[in-house]
C-alpha cells in the first residue's frame, strides 16, 4: 500500500515507518523539514504540493501535533490545540479534494480525552469524557478540549469515500531514545521511580509492537470507524507500574514523590504534572470486541521484553 504519514518524524512516527516499511508499503512522510528520502515538505496548516502525495494514497496516518512533553504554559497549549486541529483539517481538505481519496484516514487523538477516575475503566462506550471533574486543576480540562476538537476536526471533514478512525492512544512504550519509556526508564534507574502523590492514579500504556499491529488491524477492518482506543487492557496504578519497571533494570527500590516534589520534577524535565498525575484508566473495548489480540497485555511482561531491547541499544536515560 501506498501510506501517508503527516507528522511521521516523531517518536510514534518513526516507530511505525520502520515497522511500514518493513512490511513492504511505500511510505510517504509530511514534516516541515524533510531531510530523507521518503519525506515531502508541508506547513501543517495549508495546502501545497503535498497534497499530491495524498491523492491515490491507500491510507493517511495524521500523527501532527505540537508534542505533550513541555511545561503547558497558555502558550503551549495554544500550539497544542492549534497543531492538532489545523493539521486534521488540511488534511481533511486534502482528502476531500483527491481525485481518487484514500480508502482509510487514521487520525492519532489521545486517552486524556477520558475523565480523570479511579472508579472504573474508560472504554469508547461507557468511558467518561472528563474536563469537568472537580479537584484537578482547571488547565486539565483545556487538554480535554484539545483531544475533542482534534476529533472533531476529523469527524466534519466532508469525505464520504473514506473511512475515518481516531486513535484515542495511551502512552506508546518504545525502547527508542528521547521517548517517554526512556525518561521513566532513567527515573528509575535513580532510584526515583517510586509512588508518585500515593501512586494510586492510573497509568495506561501500550507496547510499540501492538500500536503498530493495532494501527495494521484498524486498516484491514472495514467495520470499524470512529474512535478506538489503543491501550493495553490491563492499566495499572502508578506505584504498580513503577515497581514492575523498576523490577525489570533490577532496582530494588524507588524513592516516593510528593505532589509539590512532582512539581518540581516536571520543571526540571521541562515537563507537566499532569502527565504524572492524571488516572488514566483506558481499556481497548472495540479492538478486543473485534478480536484484536494483544502480544502485550500485562505490564511487567512487556516492560521485560522493553528493557531488554534497551539494554541491547545501550541503555535508556533521561534526556537521551
Amino acid at each position: 500500500m501506498k501510506i501517508v504519514i503527516p507528522g511521521g518524524t516523531g517518536q510514534i512516527g518513526t516507530v511505525l515507518k520502520r515497522a511500514l516499511d518493513a512490511a513492504g508499503h511505500e511510505v510517504v512522510v509530511l514534516t516541515r523539514r524533510p531531510e530523507r528520502a521518503g519525506e515531502i515538505e508541508w506547513d501543517g496548516r495549508t495546502p501545497g504540493p503535498w497534497t499530491a502525495a495524498v491523492d491515490g494514497s491507500d491510507v493517511v496516518i495524521n500523527l501532527a501535533g505540537r508534542s505533550v512533553s513541555c511545561r503547558y504554559t497558555a502558550a503551549h497549549l495554544r500550539e497544542m490545540m492549534e497543531s492538532r486541529v489545523d493539521s486534521a483539517r488540511v488534511v481533511g481538505a486534502a482528502i476531500a479534494g483527491a481525485a481518487r481519496p484514500p480508502r482509510v484516514w487514521l487520525q492519532m487523538s489521545t486517552a486524556t480525552v477520558y475523565a480523570h477516575r479511579f472508579d472504573a475503566p474508560n472504554d469508547e462506550a461507557t468511558g467518561v469524557i472528563g474536563g469537568s471533574e472537580t479537584g484537578v486543576p482547571d488547565y486539565w480540562a483545556y487538554s480535554v478540549d484539545i483531544a475533542a476538537a482534534w476529533e472533531r476536526a476529523q469527524r466534519q471533514a466532508e469525505t464520504p469515500a473514506t473511512r475515518k478512525v481516531a486513535l484515542r492512544s495511551a502512552m506508546v512504550m518504545s525502547p527508542d531514545p528521547g521517548g517517554v519509556f526512556a525518561v521513566l526508564s532513567g527515573l528509575a534507574r535513580l532510584g526515583l521511580g517510586g509512588p508518585v502523590a500515593g501512586g494510586a492514579q492510573y497509568v495506561s500504556w501500550i507496547h510499540e509492537h501492538d500500536f503498530v499491529r493495532a494501527v495494521e488491524f484498524l486498516v484491514d477492518r472495514e467495520d470499524l470507524a470512529g474512535p478506538v482506543n489503543l491501550a493495553a487492557p490491563h492499566p495499572l496504578p502508578q506505584r504498580a507500574f513503577m515497581r514492575a519497571l523498576r523490577s525489570a533494570w533490577g532496582v530494588p527500590m524507588g524513592l516516593p514523590a510528593t505532589r509539590w516534589m512532582a512539581e518540581v520534577g516536571a520543571f526540571a524535565l521541562r515537563s507537566d504534572t499532569e502527565l504524572l498525575l492524571k488516572s488514566r484508566r483506558v481499556v481497548p473495548g472495540r479492538l478486543t470486541e473485534a478480536g484484536f489480540a494483544f502480544r502485550y497485555p500485562q505490564w511487567p511482561r512487556a516492560a521485560d521484553e522493553l528493557v531488554r531491547r534497551a539494554r541491547e541499544r545501550g541503555g535508556a536515560s533521561v534526556g537521551r
